[in-house]
């Protein structure tokens, strides 16, 4: 119960509304003339037409305003969720597109329950941003046969920009191509003149009234809704739903990553603000559940327009708020003339976003900072583009772990050390170098590191007795433990004592369960330091105990 009720609105959410109420009008109004052609474009990109974008601009962008957890988020269709939507509208139609984005709602509804927000931070950075400009290039692609002015379809978006540019050369439509180029080029052009300026809106606005006005033969949007349709639950397929529950999971992974990652951004340009994960996955989750019962697609938070909405002055969630309604009001009055937008406009907006989304600066720095980081970014944006963004997040994931695992391995140490620097007896020396043997292990001793650890400590030749000082080891898991019983068992059968020192108190359970602790007679001896070790070695060795030897390595918090 508790749970539930700190996902709720909070109080403190409705008197942030009564601080700034100017400012947050007027960065709600700014994020929706920013919103407008983008919402439209990824209705459009999606398969469901221009209506559903702006329909979901306008349920979600309010619910997930009032239900999430960040006050300055701006919830809305996104390029990253087309990508996502557009196989499946292509398999299952439109009614699975809706069916889909309800499950997704529920299923993020469920993992604000188990708390789960928190994960997204445990993400790489070369996977995010691999990921992201996988993204671009998916959406980049997907706008090149409105912005040729040809009808082709297909998934696989290479293929599909293929069969556009052959359709195109077949047939040119000079116009439509015209009209994109201009709009992404007003709009990249003008980010870097004047960045507060809405040029998306301005250079859709100009272009749609050169095309009326001149009657130049492109394709349009077609016809809106002056208002939005009714709710409803007869898009249901009830008898499809066990085949689009991987897609729901999908469409639920991707809402969470880019709501989470677009509320951190938020986080770091605003002063004082900071979201609530669980309630933002939450705030999504409903904002989900609700916006396919009016025929709009699945929803996330928009990093870009949260971005307008930050640097336009919001403070509270007043300014997401007046964004869903300034949108709804465009739909009710505006509808006619935003009909007349040509595809290929849209298109335009698109292409533009897509190239603005992707940072050549950080993407070389991550490309210098080491060959792994690039690898991995590099091959989590081919497996989006050439396959789909669950599969590359996937591949990302492993990649990188393994490449994390296999450094850390590498860190795992293996020294010889002397047994006593303290004394001066040459002969004393001698005897102690040809039969005792010390060896620090230094690190983490795991599954990746522990067969390492193996062959190099087997091949000790040579003595009566090996210490091994393990102070020093950070962690061991079963596979360590095992490896390392394995060792001792090994140089036990060829004649050699092995005693353990220092053995960290965190580190007893994994070693005792494998017999390392409970055999105080046979292998794996264990001493609290290492002096007490080779005492126990040279009274094992019939050799005298001259004391003065290498000081104590008995566990502590902190043993270096």
């Amino acid at each position: 119960m508790n749970t539930a009720r700190r996902l709720l609105p909070q109080t403190a959410d409705w008197q942030a509304l009564r601080r700034q109420p100017g400012r947050d009008l007027l960065a709600g109004l700014t994020v929706a003339i920013v919103a407008l052609p983008l919402a439209l474009g990824f209705g459009v990109a999606s398969g469901l037409g221009a209506a559903a974008g702006l329909t979901t601009a306008v349920v979600a962008g309010a619910i997930a305003a009032v239900f999430g957890g960040s006050n300055l988020q701006v919830s809305g269709p996104t390029g990253a969720m087309t990508v996502v939507l557009v196989p499946i509208v292509a398999q299952f139609g439109p009614g699975g597109v809706l069916t889909v984005g309800l499950l997704a709602g529920l299923i993020l509804i469920l993992l604000a329950l188990a708390r789960a927000g928190q994960a997204v931070r445990y993400l790489p950075a070369p996977v995010i941003e691999g990921f992201t400009a996988g993204i671009a290039g998916v959406i980049l692609l997907q706008q090149i046969p409105a912005a040729l002015g040809v009808d082709v379809h297909g998934e696989r978006v290479l293929a599909l920009a293929g069969r556009a540019v052959t359709a195109f050369a077949g047939q040119p439509q000079w116009p439509s191509l015209l009209i994109a180029l201009t709009v992404a080029a007003a709009m990249l052009g003008g980010a870097r003149w004047r960045p507060t300026m809405p040029f998306s809106l301005l250079a859709v606005v100009v272009v749609t009234a050169v095309t009326v006005l001149s009657g130049l033969p492109v394709a349009t949007i077609g016809v809106l809704p002056a208002t939005l349709p009714a709710p409803s639950l007869g898009f249901l397929d009830l008898a499809a739903v066990p085949a689009l529950v991987t897609a729901a999971i999908a469409v639920a992974a991707l809402a969470a990553l880019e709501s989470l990652l677009s509320a951190t951004v938020a986080d770091g340009m605003s002063v004082g603000q900071r979201h609530d994960p669980d309630r933002e996955l939450f705030g999504q989750g409903v904002a989900n559940l609700v916006t396919p019962l009016f025929g709009g697609v699945p929803a996330t938070a928009a990093i870009a327009r949260t971005a307008v909405n930050v640097r336009a002055g919001a403070g509270s969630r007043l300014a997401a708020l007046s964004h869903a309604l300034i949108l709804s009001l465009i739909l009710l009055v505006a509808a006619p003339l935003v009909s007349q937008i040509p595809l290929a406009a849209l298109a335009g907006v698109l292409i533009a976003t897509a190239i603005r989304m992707v940072e050549v600066s950080a993407l070389a720095a991550l490309a210098r900072a080491s060959r792994s980081d690039g690898l991995v970014m590099a091959l989590t944006a081919a497996t989006t583009v050439l396959l789909d963004l669950v599969t590359a997040v996937l591949v990302g994931l492993v990649v990188a772990g393994g490449l994390a695992l296999r450094k850390i391995a590498q860190a795992v140490r293996l020294d010889r050390v002397p047994l006593d620097t303290a004394d001066h007896r040459t002969e004393e020396r001698t005897l102690l170098a040809e039969h005792i043997v010390a060896y620090r292990l230094e690190g983490p001793l795991f599954f990746v590191a522990a067969h390492r650890f193996l062959l190099e400590l087997a091949d000790v030749a040579d003595v009566r007795v090996v210490i091994l000082r393990m102070s020093r080891v950070s962690t061991i898991d079963a596979s360590g433990a095992l490896v390392l019983r394995d060792v001792v068992e090994r140089l036990e059968q060829r004649g050699t004592a092995v005693y353990l020192s220092g053995v960290r108190p965190e580190h007893r359970k994994a070693l005792a369960a494998f017999g390392m602790l409970s055999r105080p007679d046979g292998p794996g001896r264990v001493f609290p330091d290492t002096p007490e070790a080779i005492a126990a070695a040279r009274t094992h060795l019939g050799l005298p105990d001259p004391g003065g030897v290498i000081g104590s390595d008995r566990c502590a918090p902190n043993p270096r």
